[in-house]
């Protein structure tokens, strides 16, 4: 058994590395757990100063767009006359750097590689004060903004929490997303998952207590705050599937980066947050029918785009048959829905060496197939 296919309960500390993906539900858990230190520090979260200068990212790129919610990436490398993509990633705890994380663990720089030259990010911003009423909507709106900018049609590809904010804004602007990649996308919870049992167990008025206590907003650095268990150099290893033990400056580089970017969190604002955990996690809106997005009720029946679900197999996060069980609420035909599982859990889909250079090659590979390709066989590695 790998290090990275080790079950959560014999890992340790890198069990904790992943349950920093199940925000918001494990961190108002553990807030909930520590009320006492919640109120010890009432400073609103915009007051703090930053642990460092903000990473650089890894791939050249430019701002193209400024909205309230982004700054929209361009990592276009010429004018090859491909439909472009526009990666989606999270706004969680952390920001979409994890796109690009580091050489040989940049998503964006592995869909380069194998042709993919046309390539957007919505770098999410943290929520200043004047964000805190932002909701669910303004971020599909600024989205849209940005996709209509962009150029449509677009393929998205969205990462776990971008999944479903990508699967909503397909459904709710049909003719404007080519192909949809969907990559530990949490979509239908009802699918057993850790993330679920979160949701059965706390209360709304736990949700509603952590956005009061700041003030409309919820503070990166207090969610992280609860995670006080250091990761190793072994739990980086399975994350980044790679060996980091040789003393090389690249091994050095790499820890203190993913070190780095786990200290480096987004605020959120307080009614996004409230949204996101009432209607996509605590009721299954989405997967229900009754997710209205923009003033329209969204029906994925109505989702009928070539579909590709990327899974973990050791995923406790978004577990490989949540993932795929998105398949069934789409309008696709089953000709047009390809779908992989990696052999690693959250993390690793967007940073792992192995999976970029494997699922990710077949994932590039698939969006440039003709459509009559895709229809027809499967893109193979």
């Amino acid at each position: 058994m790998t290090e990275h296919t080790k079950r959560p309960e014999q890992h340790g500390g890198a069990d904790w590395v992943q349950q920093v993906w199940l925000w918001p539900l494990e961190a108002t858990r553990l807030a909930l757990h520590s009320y006492a230190q919640w109120f010890a520090d009432p400073k609103p979260a915009a007051s703090r100063a930053p642990d460092q200068e903000p990473l650089a990212w890894t791939t050249p790129n430019a701002v193209v767009l400024q909205l309230p919610s982004m700054r929209l990436r361009e990592f276009s490398r010429r004018d090859s006359g491909q439909k472009p993509v526009v990666v989606c990633a999270p706004y969680a705890l952390h920001g979409a750097l994890i796109a690009d994380f580091a050489p040989g663990h940049s998503l964006v720089a592995a869909l380069q590689k194998d042709g993919v030259n046309r390539i957007y990010v919505p770098d999410w911003c943290s929520a200043t004060p004047g964000m805190r009423y932002l909701s669910i909507d303004n971020y599909l709106a600024d989205l849209n903004v940005a996709i209509d900018e962009i150029g449509a049609p677009v393929d998205l590809v969205g990462l776990c929490q971008g999944g479903w904010l990508s699967l909503v804004y397909a459904a709710r602007f049909p003719g404007k997303v080519r192909r949809l990649v969907l990559a530990g996308a949490p979509v239908d919870i009802s699918t057993p998952s850790e993330l679920s049992k979160m949701v059965a167990a706390l209360p709304h008025q736990a949700f509603e207590q952590m956005v009061q206590q700041g003030d409309g907003l919820v503070s990166g650095e207090h969610m992280l705050r609860f995670w006080n268990i250091p990761f190793s150099q072994r739990d980086v290893e399975a994350v980044l599937q790679r060996n980091l033990g040789d003393g090389s400056d690249e091994a050095r580089m790499l820890l203190d980066r993913f070190a780095r970017w786990d200290r480096a969190t987004l605020d959120l604002p307080g009614t996004y947050y409230l949204e996101v955990t009432d209607q996509v996690f605590r009721q299954n809106l989405i997967a229900k029918g009754r997710f209205v997005a923009l003033g329209r009720r969204i029906d994925l029946t109505e989702v009928r785009v070539p579909v590709f679900l990327l899974a973990g197999a050791d995923d406790i996060v978004v577990p490989r048959d949540q993932a795929f069980a998105t398949a069934r609420l789409l309008g696709t035909r089953l000709a047009w829905l390809e779908q992989a599982c990696e052999p690693c859990g959250h993390l690793s889909l967007f940073m792992g060496r192995s999976t970029l250079s494997r699922s990710w090659r077949r994932i590039a590979r698939w969006l440039q197939a003709e459509i009559g390709d895709v229809a027809g066989a499967k893109i193979r590695a």
